[in-house]
């Protein structure tokens, strides 16, 4: 039976306790960029492989900020992922964009500055062509799959990232607004980044748990509205996991598994040995094994 995982989930410790998840073990993988925030959790769903990775730790212990993205993606690589699905909180910047609804973004706007971007570091240049960093044809599976829970669920809007951990301030929500931006959260950049540099499928499952700031007859976001509303949507959730399980087609029809074709400028005498060797399972494919 081919242990390979067909799909990777990215968000919450309660996204994985699921009672019908069999034959849960978990993996602990190192990394050339350090440990995951936490062991990968492997078990059969729907007769299917499935990785369940906690973003932010066992118990929530690293900030956004803090969360090891490249150390997440490349331990998932090494596990032969192909498609990975992220779950996160965001807020609405728009009034048809509810608190409780799921939205499946098209764009990414990256307004971080303190965090790793890319694999591509130490006499080693990449220059990524990313115009659209979500997958479509797996956004388009991932939002079929929410829509066949019943749940009210939005295909597209513009997702823009900020640092955090702070929430907006109401003059920087509405400069957000002004730009176009639909939702808001803290996690989706560089991990869609650091997904396409590792020719993996990336799609978010973004479930809105508030307004922001901006909006003038809600009461601001908090903690615990977040937290409420998550917990309120585990179930949804988990069913629209389950369904896109159940319905994931078996072959990729996107050009992710290639991204890296054509990007990489350094000729590769040039590499350093260390450098080869420490992203050997991103270049061997690209420069042959050394």
């Amino acid at each position: 039976m081919n242990d390979t995982p067909v799909l990777a989930v990215i968000g919450g410790s309660g996204i994985y306790n699921m009672p019908d998840l069999e034959e849960v073990e978990q993996r602990e993988v190192s990394t050339p960029f350090g440990n995951p925030s936490a062991p990968i959790v492997m078990g059969w769903l729907e007769g299917r492989r499935v990785a369940f990775l906690a973003r932010h730790g066992a118990g929530h212990r690293y900030s956004p900020t803090q969360v090891n993205y490249r150390a997440n993606i490349y331990a998932l690589k090494f596990l032969g992922v192909e498609r990975i699905v992220s779950i996160s909180a965001c807020g609405s910047l728009r009034e048809d964009y509810v608190p409780g609804d799921i939205v499946v973004p098209d764009g990414l706007f990256d307004f971080t500055h303190a965090r790793k971007r890319s694999f591509f570091e130490d006499e080693c240049v990449v220059h990524l062509s990313v115009p659209d960093p979500f997958c479509a044809d797996l956004s388009s599976q991932v939002y079929e799959a929410v829509h066949r829970t019943g749940i009210a669920a939005h295909a597209g809007g513009a997702f823009i990232t900020i640092e955090g951990p702070r929430f907006s301030t109401r003059t920087e929500s509405n400069i957000y607004r002004s730009w176009g931006m639909s939702i808001i959260g803290m996690t989706t950049a560089p991990e869609a980044f650091l997904a396409r540099e590792a020719e993996i499928c990336y799609a978010v499952m973004a479930h809105v748990t508030d307004y922001d700031v901006w909006h003038i007859s809600e009461q601001p976001v908090t903690v615990e509205q977040v937290v409420q509303i998550l917990n309120r949507n585990t179930q949804h959730a988990q069913q629209s996991v389950r369904n896109l399980v159940r319905n994931l087609t078996p072959q990729r029809a996107c050009a992710c598994g290639q991204a890296l074709a054509g990007a990489i400028i350094s000729q590769p005498g040039a590499i350093p040995d260390s450098t080869r060797q420490r992203l050997s399972l991103l270049l061997d494919k690209y420069l042959g094994v050394k």
